[in-house]
């Protein structure tokens, strides 16, 4: 959520009133005078949100106008939120600060109920692209990708009760910008809006569809349903009623236009919401990645250690309740350094690959495979017995000796594992069961012994004989 806001204004009474609410709402404040106290500020402090009076006049003839392009031509402070208030209600001023990068351009006559409602709903966006707090921190952390400076055509659905007031809209909206329409009408807003196609980017719903208050029944559910909570939604306010617009904030409306707004303003408005849902999908899939990554080997796409430790740990809690064995491999890559030494580590990595894959196709789907180090694989196999395990892992080998791992159209290298087994043992009655560690413990030791036994063997624990 928005915590941090940096009020700008020339006018001491005016910040000292604003600071005064946003405390009382719970918000942290920050004061600028001027310019170049904002810019400071900014970059320092990153504030989540900066408002910024319209007239403000600061020296040099940088009024609030110039200070938003100083804000959006600075790399530190590109991306935080701007929220404009202005005393006058100008459409021109308004698309004008729209242009220039404003996220919110709002009078200052508004009721502090929809001010705060706006910046709750800023906050979302912050949120969904991954760069709450400002300046793209999830993207210092590499999970989120940075905020563009073009995006690709999206799809927005006009959702009106009458066709014809869909197409009106459709076709005021098309000169202004190169996202694509189509129009909905109420019981065709839950589906694609072709068989094949996807779900729409943004949402523009008339407020009063079907009755009062019906567009904000179609967003809520738009915005409960898996298939498009995470869309953006932009409510055409067809009413009177000055409660509504504080309403659809809250309920998760991106934005909210009328129609005394003229079609360029309420395209460049949709045109925002498709940018922010597409920079929100990158940072999702971005998170997606990263976590995979954190559970996968990025080599060779099996669990790594930590995943595959854990995977063990579920499998252990399983065999402990069921009473039925697991049996623990522990394998390693025969004499791999001097596979490296040799060939170099492009083709230690191609090595790993394909032993990988013939240990994979070797297993079942309910067996664990996972690389515990640079030429170590942990394998287990649940619900087993020490004679069927042990057929399991002479048979890896066999399938690891059997071809030599091609390197280029002319070279290919011999390859052979050694393996270490130990079975789980499950005690009888009501005895503890042994801990992971002391059967990975012995498997380790026993894949010691295969090694000094001249390896390219499978060698069982002693006390799983």
């Amino acid at each position: 959520m928005i915590s941090k806001v940096l009020i700008v204004d020339g006018v001491a009474t005016n910040r000292i009133v604003m600071k005064v609410k946003l405390g009382a709402a719970g918000y942290s404040t920050l004061t600028a005078v001027d310019a170049q106290s904002c810019m400071d500020i900014a970059r320092a402090e990153l504030p989540d949100l900066i408002l910024l009076d319209y007239t403000f006049a600061g020296p040099n003839g940088v009024d609030g106008m110039a200070l938003l392009r100083m804000l959006r031509a600075d790399p530190a402070t590109a991306q935080l939120q701007v929220l404009m208030l202005s005393a006058c209600e100008d459409a021109d001023a308004r698309m004008a600060a729209l242009r220039a990068g404003a996220d919110e351009f709002l009078s200052k006559r508004i009721g502090d109920q929809t001010l705060f409602a706006r910046m709750r709903s800023l906050a979302r966006d912050l949120e969904d692209t991954g760069a709450e707090g400002g300046a793209d921190r999830m993207g210092s952390l590499g999970f989120a990708e940075p905020r563009q400076g073009f995006h690709h055509p999206g799809l927005i659905a006009i959702v009106t009760a009458r066709p014809e007031t869909g197409l009106h809209w459709r076709h005021a909206l098309a000169p202004f910008t190169q996202d694509r329409f189509v129009f909905l009408a109420p019981d065709q807003v839950f589906r694609p809006p072709s068989a094949s196609g996807p779900m729409p980017d943004v949402y523009l719903i008339d407020s009063g569809l079907g009755e009062a208050g019906g567009g904000l029944k179609v967003m809520s559910a738009l915005l409960s349903r898996p298939e498009t909570r995470h869309s953006k939604v932009c409510i055409l306010d067809t009413g009177t009623d000055p409660a509504m617009a504080a309403m659809a904030y809250d309920l998760g409306a991106g934005d909210l236009v009328s129609e005394a707004q003229n079609a360029e303003e309420i395209a460049l408005r949709l045109t925002r919401l498709v940018r922010l849902k597409s920079e929100a999908d990158l940072a999702r899939a971005a998170v997606k990645d990263n976590l995979r990554l954190a559970m996968f080997d990025p080599l060779t796409g099996i669990a790594n250690r930590r995943s595959g430790l854990a995977q063990l740990a579920s499998i252990a809690e399983r065999s402990a309740a069921t009473g039925q064995d697991f049996a623990l491999l522990v394998l390693d890559l025969d004499r791999f350094k001097s596979v490296n030494d040799r060939f170099g580590h492009a083709a230690g990595d191609a090595v790993l690959v394909e032993v990988v894959q013939r240990l994979a196709s070797c297993l079942r789907a309910s067996d664990l495979i996972a690389r515990i180090g640079g030429e170590e694989f942990l394998i287990c196999l649940p619900d087993t017995t020490l004679s069927d395990s042990r057929l399991v892992a002479e048979r890896l080998c066999r399938e690891i000796e059997a071809t030599p791992v091609p390197l280029n159209k002319n070279e290919a290298l011999q390859v052979t594992i050694s393996i270490g087994l130990a079975l789980s043992q499950c005690p009888p009655g009501n005895a503890p069961a042994p801990q992971i560690s002391e059967i990975f413990d012995r498997a380790d030791r026993a894949l010691l012994t295969a090694k000094s036994a001249g390896r390219n063997r499978v060698t069982i624990s002693r006390s799983a004989a």
